[in-house]
Parts: C-alpha cells; structure tokens; sequence
C-alpha cells in the first residue's frame, strides 16, 4: 500500500485528497503511509543546490584568478548575441574615456556583441588587433567589426588593412609602412582588448588553409587568441608560420591592463583555462553552460592532482 500510495502522489502527481477518494481511505491514513514509506526509504527527497551565474562568477575569478569575469544564464535562443550586454557592464566599469584605447579580435562571438551594440563612450579608439583573411564568413571581417564598435561607442576606428599572415618579404614591407606604423603602435597602448578563444583542432592534410601549420604541434593545442595557440596548461605553441603574422603578441596582451574573452561554447573550456594561464586573457564573458563546463574541469584536474608528501 505504502508503494502505490508514494507512486500516485510523487509520481502522478494526485493530491493527498484525491488519493485517499481513489482509494476509500482518510486523508490522515494517507499522510501516515506517505510518512512511513518516507521513514522506509521508500521516498528520498533531494534538495538540488542550485549555483546562480553570480556564485559562478565569482568562483571563476577565485580559481582562475581573474580580475573581472561576468557570467549569463543561457539563453534559448542566441547565447552569443547575449554576452553583449555583460560585456558592456565590464567596459564601463573599466572607466575609459576619450582617448582610451579598446583593441578587437575577431570571431563568432565579437561579431554578434559588436553587432549587438557597445556601450556609448565618446572618444575612444577602437583598433584592430589582427590583420585579415581572404575569407568570406562574416566572422573573419575584423575591420567591420572595428568600425561597429566606433559607432556604437561614438569612437574613431582604426582599421588594419593588411592581411593577418603572408609571406615574410610582404610582412616587411607591411610593417615599414607609415600608415600601418601608427596602427599597430596602438597594440603598445591598449587600455582593453576584446578578444575571442577559438576551437582548434590539427588541420586535415586535404585542408586548405591560410597558412601551412606545424601539425604535430597543433594537435596538443586546446584552443587560441588572435591565432596564438595554447595548451590546457597555459603554453604557447609555435607553429610554423606565426613568424609571418601581423597580430598583437601574446606579450602585448598580457601587458594590457583588461583583457576580456568572450566565449560561450562548453568544448571551449579548456581552450579558455589555457587562454586564463598564459596570460593573454584575463577577465571572462560567458554563458553558464561554458562557466559550469569550466568549473568541472577544474575540479577534475584538481582530483587527479597527486597528494603533497609530508613535509
């Protein structure tokens, strides 16, 4: 009786009410069968702790060691599109002004939060960080991403029209050229750098890609920024071809005091722990899904870590 009296009121959902006309007993039977079956074992009940985007915000900073990091409950539609509302908080809270310098990447995520809007911030500089692609996704057109930000922000957009890698004669000749001088001295200047984490993975030989990667080095790679490849651990990977790029270095990022990436995809999460541990990231835009997919992995390697002997 104790079996069917749980089933019909945590399963079917009846009330206690109607169990007891369905079944022809008193109300008060039925509450002490219901007690019973809970006293036997028969009924667990588990409270499920909920952790709330604000709790993983602040988990991420402490285990991460960022300096700012905003977490967002995912959205059912266009999880990308709504990091440009957290995004927006943290530049403000950075307090620029005229003259500030804010350099963009590229990717899927900074063009929905440029196309998305930037908060207003009369006479800032908006650079891109890396040279282009002869490519037609919309992610790739980094100067249109540069000139959206300007808009929104009522800034003035300083764009790179040089390609991202070629050969290293064109590369020089790139560099000694006046216009592409005053460009990439920003890189020295940024004051923020809003920044993408790719997915990677080793190219396949029957790839055609923009540059001829060291493959076997690639293969260890857990994710990038601005094409500069790093491990879970945080180790920049060297690729044959990286001489040649026209990009801001991992150490101009590193020196610029808020780096922000902006990535929500869970199999990001050890490419974005490894973005964390170089150094070329150090602030977090994200969704709860990719926090979770984080924390997770944290935990785990701090499992598997081996137990410190006795001093």
């Amino acid at each position: 009786m104790m079996h069917m009296v749980a089933k019909l009121h945590y399963e079917s959902d009846m009330s206690q009410v109607d169990i007891a006309r369905k079944l022809g007993l008193s109300t008060a039977t039925i509450s002490r069968l219901l007690n019973k079956a809970r006293a036997a074992g028969i009924i667990r009940i588990e409270v499920i702790e909920l952790t709330s985007p604000e709790n993983m915000t602040d988990e991420l900073i402490q285990r991460l060691g960022l300096k700012t990091a905003s977490v967002v409950e995912t959205p059912p539609s266009n999880i990308l599109s709504s990091l440009a509302t957290p995004l927006s908080s943290l530049l403000q809270q950075a307090k620029l002004g005229s003259g500030s310098v804010v350099g963009i990447g590229w990717g899927r995520a900074i063009r929905e939060v440029t196309v998305a809007g930037l908060p207003r911030i009369p006479g800032i500089l908006t650079v891109a960080l890396n040279g282009g692609m002869q490519q037609a996704a919309p992610h790739f057109q980094i100067n249109e991403f540069v000139r959206l930000a300007a808009q929104h922000m009522e800034g003035t957009p300083y764009f790179l029209h040089a390609p991202y890698i070629s050969s290293a004669e064109l590369r020089d000749a790139f560099l000694s050229d006046h216009s592409v001088q005053g460009i990439i001295s920003l890189w020295d200047r940024l004051d923020v750098a809003i920044v993408g984490v790719g997915l990677t993975h080793a190219p396949k030989p029957s790839e055609s890609t923009a540059a001829t990667l060291d493959e076997q080095a690639l293969s260890q790679a857990a994710g990038d920024v601005l094409r500069h490849y790093v491990t879970e651990s945080g180790g920049i990977l060297h690729w044959e071809g990286e001489e040649r790029m026209i990009a801001a270095s991992p150490e101009q990022l590193r020196r610029t005091p808020l780096t922000i990436g902006v990535a929500a995809t869970p199999e990001k999460a050890a490419g974005i722990i490894g973005a964390v541990r170089s150094g070329m990231i150090n602030s977090l835009v994200t969704d709860v899904n990719t926090a979770q997919a984080i924390l997770d992995r944290l935990t785990a390697q701090e499992g598997a870590e081996p137990a410190k002997k006795p001093a």
